[in-house]
């Protein structure tokens, strides 16, 4: 597991005129985030049902899913490239990179949930065992999902450390490398637990199949593209934690103890 936060100058005191625009950034990043994240989770459950119903047919339905899918790729998988927020910081604080990012992401979000075009087309559908097998999987995703994010600590998903961390004078903690949790199973928790969450489905229409296979198929790229990132960032530590515990599918028995190498 890696903890990173990014430096900062920690050169501001709590005044009026900067707290105000900061405590905005942080509720905004604070609701946008939350509250996409809470309604993504139902979209995978249930599904939402048509906000905006285009009335076109099956296949441009399907052209229009796609569009939405790759919206929100290319912004979370640009946003989080350290060259654009390099270059980012060209126009915003360094220490607004965060929330921006949540804010911008719950967004890119909202615009997918929201123009998402169902298809009538039921493919399969569950039901006895298996129907109750997929939905204990789902909720069991969503605890390990959990819990993977509070072995994190200190994880900040919505950016709003940084913030407070910039108004107290302080200054983040440098990159650092340690595993605890799930992250002794295998190397992407959160990316497993995802994927589990997606494919854990009753009911599979062609929309959300081809929903399923896009967001597959990114979370695999991304993941090899982290792994890259992280070994230029830890270098042979990393590569031991590469020889010792899975990538992607936590297949051992036993965890990887750390203090063991």
């Amino acid at each position: 597991m890696m903890n990173e936060q990014n430096n900062f100058p920690a050169n501001i005191s709590c005044q009026s005129k900067v707290c105000i625009p900061s405590y905005v950034v942080m509720a905004l990043s604070y609701v946008t985030g939350g509250v996409s994240i809470f309604l993504f989770a139902v979209f995978l459950y249930t599904g939402l049902p048509n906000r905006v119903n285009l009335g076109l047919n099956e296949q441009t339905n399907l052209y229009i899913n796609t569009l939405l899918c790759f919206l929100f790729f290319f912004q979370h998988s640009i946003m989080i490239r350290k060259g654009f927020r390099k270059w980012l910081t060209g126009f915003i604080p360094p220490n607004y990179l965060g929330a921006f990012f949540s804010i911008l992401s719950g967004l890119f979000l909202f615009l997918l949930m929201f123009f998402w075009q169902k298809s009538t087309s039921i493919l399969f559908e569950l039901d006895g065992v298996a129907y109750w097998l997929m939905r204990a999987l789902f909720f069991l995703s969503i605890i390990g999902f959990y819990f993977t994010i509070r072995s994190l600590r200190p994880f900040d998903p919505f950016g709003i450390r940084e913030i407070l961390s910039n108004l107290k004078g302080k200054t983040a903690r440098g990159s650092f490398f340690t595993v605890r949790g799930t992250y002794q199973w295998v190397r992407h928790p959160l990316y497993f637990f995802s994927l589990l969450m997606i494919w854990t489905q009753v009911s599979v229409t062609a929309d959300r199949l081809l929903f399923n296979g896009l967001w597959t198929i990114w979370i695999i790229i991304g993941t090899f593209l982290e792994e890259r990132d992280l070994i230029a960032s830890f270098g042979d530590e990393y590569r031991n934690y590469q020889r010792k515990v899975p990538m992607l599918i936590p297949y051992r028995w036993f965890p990887w103890n750390h203090n063991q190498q």
